[in-house]
């Protein structure tokens, strides 16, 4: 894993000026206040999973176009009074998975709710989460072209929108105390992060780790690996496209979403990340509005900090929320 980017003085240094749509704003500001225009009626069902330091419940609740997103809540058991709260998207092609996998944040003391990514639930016998709106025609596999001929119907409008409601959702539980909510996700839940960063008021925190979805047009230029590889490969099939994908996906941009951030952040990139180039996260960290930190692994690949990282988010959110 040599490094193939830009060197991390040079990360550090790195601000591109990305083209950013005039309409940028109204385009998500109307987008969820269409949204908001559904009732959400977020559900909670309590679940029995043999664990008796976790209560855990089987969530539901609408997100984009009032289609039906499912989660856990995890409560550490017994506790009183509202709590902090991390709310975590996931990393691409995963779904919720089964209910006694993601105990760290429970055990530490705070709500966990956990989202399932519309689309990329792999077992629709633990409830995973259909992509009604899915368009299939023009697209190639995987899910970063789905819609990409226009903005309205791609599918990352549905994914973010489902983020932002997903908030709604926790902040809606007794259990939470919505104004210690604080978001959190890996590769593409980092890019996820970022979105409802810089679209939802009132956050705690932001945790990003290894963004996706950051200087998109980057990525899709010098990346090795997927995702971003599937632009490309749609590029070299739809040859005259390039302008129209890239506004498409300018509209979805981690970095442009930072900007409007202004909640406090932890970040964390890796240097070998041939998945998300270090260059297209620190893109996002250095236009990020709000304030901000980072943890950088030098020598690591797209699996960053991992359990390490873990500790530093600990203690980060220790210090944030108490």
């Amino acid at each position: 894993m040599p490094l193939s980017d830009l060197t991390l003085a040079e990360c550090r240094e790195f601000r591109p000026v990305l083209p950013e749509p005039a309409d940028f704003d109204p385009f998500w500001s109307g987008t969820l206040a269409e949204a908001e225009r559904l009732p959400l009626d977020a559900r909670f069902e309590r679940v029995d999973t043999g664990l008796v330091q976790v209560e855990t419940y089987d969530v539901g609740f609408a997100g984009y176009g009032g289609q039906r997103v499912r989660g856990w809540l995890q409560l550490p058991a017994g506790a009183t009074g509202p709590l902090g709260c991390v709310v975590e998207y996931l990393g691409y092609g995963r779904g919720r998975g089964m209910a006694h996998q993601s105990l760290f944040w429970a055990n530490a003391g705070y709500a966990h709710l956990i989202m399932d990514t519309r689309g990329q639930g792999w077992s629709s016998a633990l409830g995973a989460t259909p992509d009604p709106g899915a368009t299939a025609s023009g697209s190639v596999p995987g899910f970063l072209t789905r819609g990409l001929a226009d903005r309205d119907d791609y599918y990352y409008r549905r994914v973010f929108t489902d983020a932002v409601r997903c908030v709604a959702a926790a902040r809606s539980h007794p259990s939470v105390d919505p104004e210690r909510v604080v978001v959190t996700g890996i590769s593409q839940g980092g890019g996820i992060t970022l979105a409802v960063a810089g679209l939802v008021p009132g956050l705690a925190g932001a945790m990003p780790d290894v963004p996706f979805l950051c200087d998109i047009r980057r990525g899709a230029e010098t990346a090795a690996c997927p995702p971003y590889t599937e632009i490309a490969e749609f590029l070299r099939l739809h040859r005259s496209s390039a302008q129209e994908v890239f506004t498409t996906l300018s509209y979805f941009d981690g970095a442009l979403m930072a900007a409007r951030s202004r909640t406090p952040a932890l970040f964390s990139i890796a240097m070998m990340d041939r998945i998300c180039p270090p260059s297209t996260c620190f893109s996002a960290y250095n236009a990020y509005a709000g304030p901000k930190d980072v943890r950088v692994y030098e020598f690591n690949d797209h699996e960053g900090g991992v359990e390490h990282h873990q500790l530093e988010q600990l203690a980060w959110l220790r210090a944030l929320l108490g």
